[in-house]
């Protein structure tokens, strides 16, 4: 079964376009990995997908949600659906359980009683289980980061999106949250990935999909993606990493 349909999917910011008719697919526990070079339409297509920008024309289904291009149905979506970005958006006077359950007593009606269980269940997956007190100031951004996800994982989302979760973060760090995503793309869970970690896609996503100039330029298996590249636009971009 599709996690994720996307059909002509198409945005524009005013006499710009950023998106030119976008077509893709995700399965049911597919690992899929979004590169290409800045500007190519990547976190605008993730953006659209959880209904933080509207779209001009085209489809998309989520977890068996129809994005509508109103902006209606969003908080049924969002309930299955998480979004971790770049920037942590942590609220800094809450503490890591405050955190965490803001969404479900507020979104989902989790009961008090509840919390304590479900903040030990998600910060365990993101190896901060002693975390649960400290406050975001308190934590390095790697740190951040997991809570970030943790937050994502306490909706008990069908599909996750993760939009450039490391590019602010420094190589130490970044390998404890790649390390996380990889124990989720292990336990089964349906991910879409911007990322501009070339090995981490090659290693982790079972499907690579290359954007340029707002389309889908190139995808397939990952594996065969960066082994033998169709086009010279994805060879040179991967170029680097081939050395």
């Amino acid at each position: 079964m599709l996690a994720l349909r996307i059909e002509n999917l198409r945005k524009s910011y005013g006499a710009l376009t950023v998106l030119k008719g976008i077509d893709l697919t995700v399965a049911n526990g597919d690992v899929v990995a979004v590169i290409g070079r800045s500007g190519s339409g990547k976190s605008t297509m993730l953006r659209c997908i959880n209904g933080l920008e509207q779209f001009q024309e085209g489809a998309i289904e989520v977890a068996g949600h129809k994005v509508d291009r109103s902006g209606a149905n969003l908080r049924a979506l969002r309930r299955e659906v998480g979004m971790v970005f770049q920037s942590y958006n942590l609220f800094p006077h809450l503490n890591v359980a405050e955190n965490i359950t803001l969404a479900p007593r507020v979104v989902k009606g989790l009961p008090r009683e509840q919390c304590a269980a479900l903040v030990h269940e998600v910060l365990a997956r993101v190896g901060l289980a002693d975390k649960a007190g400290a406050y975001p100031d308190q934590l390095s951004g790697g740190q951040q980061q997991r809570v970030a996800i943790a937050r994502s994982l306490a909706m008990k989302p069908k599909v996750m999106l993760f939009d450039e979760v490391t590019s602010a973060l420094d190589p130490e760090l970044t390998g404890e949250v790649l390390k996380t995503i990889s124990e989720l793309a292990r336990a089964g869970m349906t991910m879409l990935l911007v990322t501009h970690e070339m090995g981490f896609a090659r290693r982790v996503a079972n499907r690579t999909v290359f954007m340029h100039q707002g389309t889908v330029w190139e995808e397939g298996r990952s594996e065969d993606i960066f082994a033998n590249p169709r086009t010279p636009e994805l060879r040179c971009f991967i170029a680097p990493d081939l050395k």
